[in-house]
């Protein structure tokens, strides 16, 4: 497949470009709706069991934010098979893909946690669905995972730094395909997510007895 004149992408194809922002499109659609399953643990009256435990309410936040985690590894595996499939140039030493995991662990669960506390404050899987399908898209869309930022104009440019699925794109695209060109670096990519998701699990926390009431 020929390189595209119409979007910079470097010394990759727009292909090689969108493989990694496929992968976080596909973590983000699936944690996006995680918060759903706090829902249903309040009518099966689980919930009400785990919050009269000593347990602190960020060790129940922190263990379903890593539980999404883990299940956003199969997203991994998939995208990883498709793009072999396709001859897409990754990169498969094994640092860089245990570097992949842990994004894609970070992202899932910042994105899930988020998603508990959409669902914290709606409180029913109706209006849940509803909220859930409306951020999905703008967080993609406001993202660099199909067009670089270069070519943005300034005000998408904007909401693009300010979006925490543009960092995980960007620490995707520098570890999983060849010739992945940094945009904020695997530093900052890795503490805005990390950060993110503390001040996330912070709110979570303090929203979670919100759900029985």
């Amino acid at each position: 497949m020929g390189r595209t004149k119409a979007i910079p992408t470097g010394n990759q194809t727009y292909l090689t470009f969108m493989v990694p922002g496929i992968l976080a499109q596909s973590v983000l659609f699936i944690a996006i709706f995680y918060g759903i399953s706090v829902i249903w643990e309040r009518d099966m009256g689980i919930l009400q069991k785990l919050l009269v435990t000593p347990a602190p309410r960020s060790a129940l936040v922190l263990g379903k934010a890593l539980s999404a985690g883990v299940r956003g590894l199969s997203q991994g595996f998939i995208i990883y098979l498709l793009a072999i499939a396709l001859r897409i140039p990754l990169r498969f030493k094994v640092g860089p893909i245990l570097g992949v995991a842990g994004f894609i662990i970070l992202g899932s669960a910042l994105f899930s946690t988020f998603s508990l506390a959409v669902a914290c404050i709606v409180r029913t899987r109706e209006r849940f669905m509803g909220v859930g399908q409306v951020l999905t898209m703008p967080l993609f869309f406001t993202s660099n995972a199909i067009y670089p930022l270069s070519i943005m104009p300034p005000w998408l440019q904007a909401l693009a730094k300010v979006n925490p699925l543009s960092y995980q794109v960007d620490a995707l695209r520098i570890l999983m395909v060849q010739g992945g060109e940094p945009v904020f670096g695997l530093g900052k990519d890795f503490t805005v997510l990390l950060l993110g998701l503390a001040i996330l699990v912070l709110i979570t926390a303090r929203l979670y007895p919100n759900v029985v009431r």
